[in-house]
């Protein structure tokens, strides 16, 4: 899972926890009923919208607000790819990849329109336009950080480690 490749969804700055999904839906941990609520108060057609695969590109200060896991949960269950923006809030940088989803940081993401198509290498640091042709770089993510996305999260990480060293 090296590459993703998929279908912009653009948002802009200070996506917050609440929007991603609202409080009002947090009395479940259930993915799949967070998945039917993600994004609705950004836009109430998105949830109905989005396909697995699909990528968000958004700007500043993206997943601000509370702690809560649920909103990188909700953004995985409903088959998000991956989240690219200019920056993102710490604590839900380190949530989505506890739950392994990755983000990456692009200054340029203002660049990037709804409905293109991008092609994301985590390994090389390349971010491809496909529609338009633009290249742009990223810091890769750290070899650990991509073999908590690829095991599917921390808690997945950490049961084949154990397994490992069972099997050793």
């Amino acid at each position: 899972m090296n590459v993703i490749t998929g279908k912009v969804w653009k948002f802009g700055d200070n996506i917050d926890t609440d929007l991603i999904i609202p409080a009002r839906y947090l009395n479940t941990s259930d993915p799949h009923e967070l998945a039917k609520h993600v994004m609705e108060d950004a836009d109430p057609e998105f949830p109905a919208k989005v396909r697995p695969g699909d990528i968000i590109v958004a700007g500043w200060n993206f997943g601000s607000g509370s702690s809560r896991e649920h909103a990188p949960i909700a953004l995985k269950a409903a088959g998000i790819a991956a989240v690219i923006a200019k920056s993102f809030a710490r604590i839900f940088y380190r949530n989505s990849f506890n739950m392994g989803l990755p983000i990456f940081e692009l200054l340029e993401s203002d660049e990037i329109n709804e409905g293109d198509l991008i092609k994301i290498e985590m390994d090389k640091g390349i971010i491809s336009n496909i529609d338009t042709g633009k290249v742009y770089k990223f810091t890769p993510i750290p070899d650990f950080m991509q073999n908590l996305i690829a095991a599917g999260g921390l808690i997945n990480y950490a049961r084949e480690i154990k397994e490992n060293n069972e099997n050793i």
